[in-house]
C-alpha cells in the first residue's frame, strides 16, 4: 500500500515510521499484512493498460501494456521501471491480476458425474482460491456448516504440485507473507461460515503451528479454539538435528453453538479394545451399479428384471437376463406385479451389480428387499446386504433381531456409549502412507501427489464437526487430492447423509514437471501444460474415480475400504467440475454472459437438479429443480403461477433493471421462495477487491 503513494517524500517517512513500528512493537502477532498477491490468467484478454507477464521469461517480472499495435504486438513498460520499455507479440504475454483489481467470475462447467439420484451435487472449481471464495459469498454467505482446510505448510519444499515457500528474503519477519496470505482467505472464511453453528479446521506441521495458533486468536476472540494433534507416521520421519516426526495438527475452531460430535472412538484410548467396542454399520446398498460406466452393454448378463408385489413392497421373483438385442417391453409382467430395471437416472438402461443367481441366494437369506419409491421418476429401488455386512452377521457383529412379513432380515448395531474424542488422535487408520499415498495410487495409478491426508483423517475429523448434521454444507479451499469430497461421500455411505461439499484448488504444476514442460517448449496456459496441473491431472480423476469405482483408465479400483466395502462400488453421489472464469462486466450488464453466471444461480438455489444454462424468451423452471429464471418480467404472472405449483421452488431470480418492477414481481412469490434481482445483484456482489477484504 505504501508503494501506491505517488509523493516520493511521503512515501518515504510513512515506510520509515512503518519500520520503526515493526522493530519497536513487540507484543502480539505482528506481520506485514497487506504483502500482495498476484495470480496469472492465461485465457483472459490481453488488453491496453492490462499487467502482463511474457511467457518466455521465467522471471522477467511483470509489465504494463501501453499500446497493441497492428499485427499484434504489444508495447511494454516494465512495473518496477519505467524506463524500461521493450515489445512483445500479444500471444506471447500471459494476464497477471493482482488482488485490488475487481474481477467479474462465473463458472465454466467441464462435466458432471450423476449417481446419487436427488443429493445435491458437489462441485469442485478450478480456480485461483481468493477469487474463488469471494464467488462463494454470491451462493453460500453464511451457509457452510464446516470447512477444513489444509493450506501450504511453508516448509520451504520445491516437490509440491503448489508453491509450498512463502518465506520472502525482504521480509522483516519470515513469516509475513505466509501469515498475509492465510488473514487474507481466513477473513472470506470467516463471511461464508455459518455464524450460528459452524466449525473450522485447519491442518498444519510445525513450521507455523504457533503462528497458525496466534493468529486464529486474533480472529476468532471469542471462541472455542483447540488444537488436536495426530499421528500420521509411527515409524517417524527423520530429520537432520532433530527427533523424529511422527505428527502433524489441526485446530478445531468452534462458531456459535457448535461443540464436538460425540464418537465411538475417542482416538487414543487402545486400539484393540475401542474396535471391539464399536457398534457396526449396518448399510444396505442399492442394487443398481452406479458410475458413467454402468451401461447395459458392458454386461448383458447383469441387465434382467426383478418383479415386485408394490403393495406389499415384496421382492415375488427374480428374473433371467434378456439377450443383448431383446427389448425389456417384450417381458411379460404377471397381473398386480411390477418389472424393476436398471434403469440410470437418464433413464437409460444400466446393469445391476450381482448375477441373478446371487440375487436370488440373498432373496432366500433375507439380504434383499424393496427400497423407497421414487414418485417423481416413477421408480423402485432394490437394496440388498453387501458381502461385509454379511461377514459381520456370519461373525456374530451385527446381530439379526428377526424378519418382516415379506422375510427379509432385520438387523441392528450394537449400542455402545459415545464420548468425546481425545486432544491426541493415534489410529492406524490415520496413517498418511497406506491411507493418503497408497490410496491414491489405487485410485489413479500411475499418478502421485505428495503427502496426500489419510481419508479416515479428514472423515474422522468431518463426523466431528457434522456428523449430528447429515445434510452439513462443507468447505476445502486448498483441495490437494480432492480427499475432502472422499471423506464426505464416505460419511454419508456410513450414515445416510447428504452433506455436499464444495472444493477450491488450482492448477498449478510442481517445479520439476514445469522445467521439464518449458523444456519441450510448453508455456502456461498450454494444453499440454495445463494437462499436468494438479486439478486436471489427480484432484479431478481421483474424484471420479472414487464415485464411481473406475480408474481413469477404465478400470475396476482394487481393494476394499476399512469397512469391507468394495472400493470398485462407488459411492451414491452427484459432482460436477467447474473452471472459474473472469468475465467483462460490461458484457454482463448486457446480458451477454449469462452462460458464465447460470452455474452460480445453481450452487445458490442449491445445486440439485438440472441447471439453467441458458436464456429464453420467457421463464423456466427445470424439472425437479429448486429454481427459476424470470427472463421476461412481462411474463411475471404465469411465472409466478407456476412458481405456486411447484413447492420445491426456493429460489427465483428476475432479469429486470427496475425497482419497481423487482418489488412487484417479489410480492407475487409464494413465502418461502427468495427472489434475487439479475444482473444488478451480480454486479454488486461480484466487484472482487482487495481492498473491500483485507
Amino acid at each position: 500500500m505504501i508503494e501506491r503513494i505517488p509523493d516520493e517524500d511521503l512515501r518515504a517517512d510513512i515506510a520509515a515510521q512503518v519500520e520503526n513500528l515493526m522493530k519497536t512493537r513487540s507484543w502480539g502477532l505482528v506481520f506485514q499484512e497487506h504483502r500482495p498477491e498476484t495470480v496469472e490468467l492465461p485465457h483472459a484478454k490481453i488488453r491496453i493498460r492490462s499487467l502482463v507477464r511474457v511467457r518466455t521469461e521465467i522471471d522477467g517480472g511483470e509489465w504494463v501494456v501501453t499500446r497493441i499495435r497492428r499485427g499484434g504486438v504489444a508495447e511494454l513498460r516494465h512495473t518496477k521501471d519505467a524506463n524500461n520499455v521493450t515489445e512483445a507479440p500479444v500471444k506471447e504475454l500471459v494476464a497477471v491480476w493482482d488482488f485490488s483489481q475487481q474481477i467479474y467470475p462465473g463458472l465454466k462447467s467441464l462435466g458432471r458425474i450423476e449417481t446419487g439420484g436427488d443429493k445435491p451435487f458437489h462441485a469442485v472449481i478450478n480456480g485461483e482460491n481468493y477469487h474463488a471464495l469471494k464467488t462463494l459469498l454470491y451462493a453460500y454467505e453464511e451457509k457452510f456448516d464446516a470447512i477444513y482446510i489444509d493450506p501450504p505448510y511453508n516448509s520451504g519444499s520445491k516437490d509440491w504440485k503448489y508453491n509450498n515457500d512463502y518465506v520472502d528474503g525482504v521480509d522483516l519477519y519470515r513469516h509475513s507473507k505466509w501469515l498475509a496470505f492465510m488473514e487474507r482467505r481466513l477473513k472470506l472464511a470467516i463471511q461464508l461460515l455459518n455464524p450460528d453453528n459452524s466449525v473450522l479446521i485447519v491442518t498444519i506441521d510445525e513450521n507455523e503451528v504457533h503462528h497458525l495458533g496466534m493468529l486464529l486468536e486474533r480472529m476468532f476472540p471469542t471462541n472455542i479454539i483447540q488444537m488436536v494433534t495426530i499421528v500420521i507416521n509411527p515409524l517417524g520421519q527423520a530429520r537432520k538435528q532433530e527427533l523424529a516426526r511422527v505428527e502433524e495438527y489441526a485446530f478445531f475452531v468452534q462458531i456459535g453453538s457448535a461443540q464436538p460430535t460425540r464418537h465411538t472412538d475417542d482416538f487414543l484410548s487402545d486400539e484393540l479394545k475401542t474396535e471391539s467396542s464399536r457398534p457396526e454399520k449396518v448399510r444396505w446398498e442399492r442394487l443398481i451399479r452406479g458410475g458413467n460406466d454402468a451401461r447395459r452393454a458392458k454386461s448383458p448378463q447383469l441387465f434382467f428384471p426383478v418383479f415386485i408385489n408394490p403393495q406389499k413392497k415384496s421382492i415375488v421373483r427374480v428374473g433371467d437376463p434378456l439377450p443383448a438385442n431383446a427389448d425389456r417391453e417384450s417381458v411379460e409382467i404377471p397381473e398386480g406385479q411390477i418389472a424393476v430395471w436398471p434403469l440410470r437416472e437418464d433413464g437409460t438402461e444400466g446393469r445391476w451389480r450381482c448375477s441373478p443367481s446371487y440375487l436370488r441366494e440373498l432373496l432366500s437369506a433375507g439380504y434383499a428387499k424393496v427400497g423407497t419409491y421414487d414418485a417423481k421418476n416413477d421408480k423402485w429401488s432394490i437394496l440388498y446386504l453387501g458381502k461385509a455386512q454379511i461377514r459381520r452377521i456370519d461373525d456374530g457383529h451385527i446381530e439379526v433381531t428377526g424378519r418382516d412379513p415379506n422375510g427379509t432380515v432385520i438387523v441392528e448395531s450394537r449400542v455402545t456409549n459415545k464420548s468425546l474424542p481425545k486432544t491426541v488422535w493415534n489410529r492406524l487408520s490415520h496413517r498418511a502412507g497406506e491411507h493418503g499415498s497408497g490410496l491414491i495410487k489405487k485410485l489413479i495409478p500411475g499418478r502421485a501427489f505428495p503427502y496426500p491426508k489419510s481419508v479416515y483423517a479428514v472423515a474422522d475429523a468431518l463426523r466431528i464437526a457434522t456428523g449430528d448434521k447429515p445434510d452439513a454444507r462443507i468447505l476445502d479451499f486448498f483441495a490437494g487430492s480432492g480427499t475432502t469430497a472422499h471423506a464426505v461421500a464416505l460419511l454419508n455411505a456410513e450414515d445416510g447423509g447428504s452433506r455436499q461439499s464444495v472444493l477450491v484448488t488450482n492448477n498449478e504444476v510442481s517445479v520439476e514437471e514445469a522445467e521439464n514442460l518449458r523444456a519441450a517448449g510448453h508455456r502456461h496456459g498450454d494444453e499440454e501444460w495445463e494437462a499436468m496441473g494438479i486439478f486436471h491431472h489427480v484432484t479431478r480423476p481421483r474424484i471420479e474415480a472414487a464415485i464411481t469405482g473406475v480408474t481413469h483408465r477404465g478400470d475396476p479400483i482394487v481393494g476394499d475400504y476399512l469397512d469391507g466395502q468394495p472400493m470398485a462400488e462407488g459411492f451414491q453421489e452427484n459432482v460436477e467440475f467447474f473452471d472459474l472464469s473472469y468475465e467483462d462486466a460490461d458484457r454482463v450488464a448486457l446480458r451477454l454472459e449469462f452462460e458464465a453466471i447460470a452455474p452460480l444461480l445453481w450452487l445458490k438455489a442449491g445445486a440439485k437438479g438440472p441447471c439453467i444454462d441458458r436464456e429464453n424468451e420467457s421463464w423456466e423452471i427445470p424439472e425437479n429443480g429448486t429454481y427459476g429464471i424470470l427472463f421476461n418480467p412481462e411474463c411475471w404472472s404465469d411465472f409466478t403461477d407456476a412458481v405456486r405449483l411447484r413447492p420445491a421452488i426456493k429460489h427465483a431470480f428476475i432479469v429486470t433493471n427496475s425497482d419497481a418492477v423487482f418489488e412487484q414481481i417479489s410480492d407475487g412469490l409464494p413465502s418461502g421462495v427468495e427472489p434475487h434481482k439479475l444482473y444488478e445483484d451480480y454486479l454488486r456482489n461480484f466487484r472482487i477487491s482487495e481492498g473491500a477484504s483485507s
